[in-house]
Parts: structure tokens; sequence; C-alpha cells
């Protein structure tokens, strides 16, 4: 079988986590970076190896045609502008998230995709993380019931430093709801089975990156809020974010609750050791109604995963699935265009339920855009 050569399109510390675990699935290479910053661009083509090609611009690497699938990584702000390029193109392309920093751009790049053969996959990590994965098929066997409320709590540490500073400011990100938060919004989607209708928020910029200043500009991403969203369904959802708060011993706590069970997905954060010494390992827990009993179990996941990034494992299970569509050459992407155009929706909602303390209708929000979705 001849491996499938991989381009990879933005080449910082998201793509070469990328790079790492596409490295560890069998019949791969990639055979191009591109990014316009000279050190990445070195860091990547050393991750590579010595067979791949180094280009400062995205035409270039798509001119040269050497590959078979792209991975789009760089700034989200820059997402719409190379996605339009990169669907012009015939080769399955997976997309980091956000798709695009706004809900009419994610329209837009819908639209361009129409009729398009290839697959276009957007990156949605949370999804894969082992201990969802597990919630998620506890789930479709009907262990919680008829899922009713989702409670997402995400403690973690601040936005890390990236080059030229991009993710410290919302015209940039699209805001942390976005540039963080569409990871959650799409999980809640997904867990509850149904679209959402609307978004109250409240949140800030309390604690990080206040001392900060670029060109004299203050930051402006919030560092924490409470984000609640019902659903088409009659379902509800909650997001508790806090951006200062990595002293958690969980980064990230799914809960689904139905009539039979909650169900809970323990996601610790990237320290391994808790500062005892202990090893932290995710958990999967059932908290049953009937019996008032907990049962937890321990999920295991490859250190050499662990190692190649920072998703707990989530970004090599992504790549496995999305390598299995571009070798069968049939079936749809797990994560699709639309659901990326709902992730940023219900983000930009959150954002400006933020600013301007309304709860936000999405049947009304953005020019009607749910509908043409």
């Amino acid at each position: 079988m001849e491996p499938i050569r991989y381009g990879i399109i933005g080449s910082g510390m998201m793509g070469q986590e990328h790079m790492r675990n596409i490295a560890l699935l069998e019949g791969t290479t990639i055979t191009a970076v591109s990014d316009p910053d000279a050190g990445m661009r070195a860091q990547a083509l050393a991750l590579a190896g010595p067979s791949a090609q180094a280009f400062t611009d995205h035409r270039a690497l798509l001119a040269a045609d050497i590959c078979d699938a792209y991975v789009l990584a760089a700034p989200n702000d820059l997402h719409a502008g190379l996605m339009r390029d990169l669907l012009a193109t015939d080769k399955p392309i997976l997309c980091e998230k956000p798709l695009a920093t706004t809900s009419a751009d994610c329209l837009a790049l819908m639209q361009a995709a129409e009729g398009r053969r290839s697959p276009v996959w957007v990156a949605m990590e949370y999804r894969y993380m082992p201990p969802v994965e597990r919630l998620r098929a506890a789930l479709a066997e009907g262990v919680a019931g008829t899922p009713r409320m989702v409670s997402i709590r995400e403690h973690r540490f601040p936005f890390l430093e990236k080059v030229g500073d991009w993710n410290r400011f919302n015209a940039r990100t699209g805001g942390t709801m976005v540039e963080k938060c569409c990871h959650v919004f799409d999980l809640m989607r997904l867990l509850l089975g149904s679209d959402p209708i609307r978004v109250y928020a409240s949140g800030g910029a309390d604690v990080n990156h206040r001392n900060e200043r670029y060109d004299g500009r203050v930051p402006d991403i919030v560092d924490n809020g409470f984000v609640t969203v019902d659903f088409a369904n009659g379902s509800r959802a909650m997001l508790e974010l806090c951006m200062f708060a990595e002293g958690s011993h969980w980064q990230e706590v799914v809960s689904v609750t139905g009539e039979k069970a909650r169900l809970d997905a323990c996601v610790p954060g990237p320290a391994r050791f808790s500062p005892d010494g202990q090893e932290r390992h995710s958990e999967f827990v059932i908290s049953d109604r009937a019996t008032k009993r907990e049962h937890r179990e321990v999920v295991d996941v490859d250190e050499r995963i662990l190692r190649a990034g920072d998703h707990h494992g989530s970004t090599y299970y992504q790549h496995a699935r999305f390598l299995d569509l571009i070798r069968s050459g049939e079936g749809q992407p797990e994560v699709s265009l639309r659901d990326g155009y709902w992730s940023v929706l219900v983000g930009e909602a959150a954002e400006r339920s933020m600013r301007t303390h309304e709860v936000i209708d999405l049947r009304d929000f953005g020019n009607s855009s749910v509908s043409a979705a």
C-alpha cells in the first residue's frame, strides 16, 4: 500500500501536534510543510524528516502537488481564506477548529464546498478523548436513558504563547468562546442529539494577561465564564470555564444525565503526576439511580499517544479515523462542515451574550443564518 502523503499548512504548536500523531500511524508520510515563520518552519521540517519540503506560502505547497491530503492548523483568522484555496483542490482536508472565526464565514465555506467529492473534516478533538468515547458508547447503549442535561466543567491553564501573540485578541481568535469552547459546544450538540436554539453567557477577562501589552493594547480575551444552552428537543447544557485553574486534578469533566443515570468522563490535565506523586489516569463513572451506586473505571491511554500531544490522545484517534476515510474513499467525515458551523455559531452567540447580557435566540441570530444551515 502506498503511504498517504500529508501537507501541513500552519506549522506551529498545533500543526506539530498533528505531525507527531500522523507519524504514529502506519502507512503515512509528511511530504510538505508551510509556515511564514522561519522558526516554526524549521521545527516542522525537523519533525517531518529529510524528504519533506518546506514552503513559506501555502499556495506554493499546493502548486507542488506532492500531497494526498492537507491539514490546516494556521491561526484562526486565516482559516476562511486558506480553506477557500484548499477547497479548490480535489484532496481530503482536515481543518483545525474553529472552522472560521465567524458563523458567516463558516456558511460561505459550506457553500463553497457544495458538490466537492473529497471529504472535509473539522478537527474536534474533544469527541475523541478516550474517556469521552467511553461515555458516548455507554450513552448509545442506553445506560443513562434519554439524555436531558449535559454539564461540562473545564478548569485549565491560560492560553499559551503563540507566534505573533495572535491568540490574545478576539479579532484574531473569534473570542475565547469560539477559539477554546467550540470543542465544548460541538460535544454538547453531539451528546444531546439536537441543535441549539438559545444561549445565555456570563464571563469576563479577570485574571490572565492583564499585565501584558502588545503595541500598547491589552488582551481582550475572556478567561472565565458560564454558558447555558437550550436545545430544540427540550434538553439543556451548561459550560463552566476557568482558565486560571491549572491546579485542578481534572481538566475536563463531561457529565450527561438522563432518567436512569449520570455518566461522567473525567480527563486529567497535561501533567502526568499529581503533586503527591500519584499518576493521573482518566476515569469513566456511572452513577446509577436505581441502585444509588457509583461504578468507576480507569480509561487507559497508550503512553506513546499521550506523549504525542496535549489533547489526551484524541488527536491520534481522530487522525486514525480520518486516515480510514481517506483510504476507503467512501463515507462521510464524522465531523462535518455543518458541525463546524454550529460550534462557531454558539460560541459567537456566547461572546455577544457576555457583552450585552442578552439571551440570544439562535433562530434570530446572525440574519437567520441557522435556517440556511
